[in-house]
């Protein structure tokens, strides 16, 4: 790859290498940890990817899996004419004194545009190498507790994601818009329970 960019990312996980395959190995699992992910269709060792970019733009590839050693290694490449080439690579392995296993990611990929494309991108908050370390902290939350905790819905909490609007802002401020009004409102239910 030419203009190839190479990422290499690891986590430890309190689950065994085989638990950890078996569900990275079924791709449709792929998309509920990977946020850009929207979908991955599998037929064997071939699959069709959809993923989101910059500006709402939307990547397509096919890929197939070069490596499958169960409970080990998964290995794949991008085939055809791919809007984002890459190959990579997820092994896992016992974790030393038996704690856990160690997720390793790596990959290597060409920008769509090249140089040019990777500094576009850079420009318009996206950045692969901090992206894969996200998706792969999703992944130990999503195995280790069975759900990833989000602050979405919780009335104080801030959302950061830059891919939709702040819609805790309202509810945060309270009724009347300011975070005083929300704090008068439980002080007078606490006063209710209390008399």
């Amino acid at each position: 790859m030419a203009d190839s960019n190479r990422i290499h990312e690891s986590f430890t996980i309190m689950k065994s290498p085989e638990e950890l395959y078996r569900f990275w190995r079924d791709l449709s699992n792929l998309p509920r940890f990977m946020r850009n992910v929207r979908s991955v269709e599998s037929d064997g060792p071939r699959s069709h990817w959809v993923v989101g970019g910059p500006g709402d733009r939307t990547y397509e590839w096919d890929a197939e899996i070069v490596r499958d050693e169960p409970g080990r290694v998964i290995s794949w490449r991008t085939v055809g004419d791919a809007d984002v080439r890459h190959s990579g690579v997820v092994s896992f392995r016992e974790a030393t004194g038996g704690r856990g296993t160690v997720v390793e990611v790596e990959l290597e990929y060409d920008p769509p545009g090249g140089a040019a494309g990777a500094a576009l991108a850079r420009l318009f908050g996206t950045k692969p190498k901090e992206d894969v370390r996200e998706d792969l902290r999703r992944f130990k939350q999503l195995v280790e507790t069975g759900e990833i905790p989000t602050i979405r819905g919780q009335a104080a909490a801030r959302d950061t994601n830059d891919d939709d609007e702040d819609e805790n802002l309202p509810q945060a401020l309270g009724a009347e818009g300011t975070a005083a009004a929300g704090t008068e409102a439980r002080d007078e239910e606490h006063a209710e329970v209390t008399r």
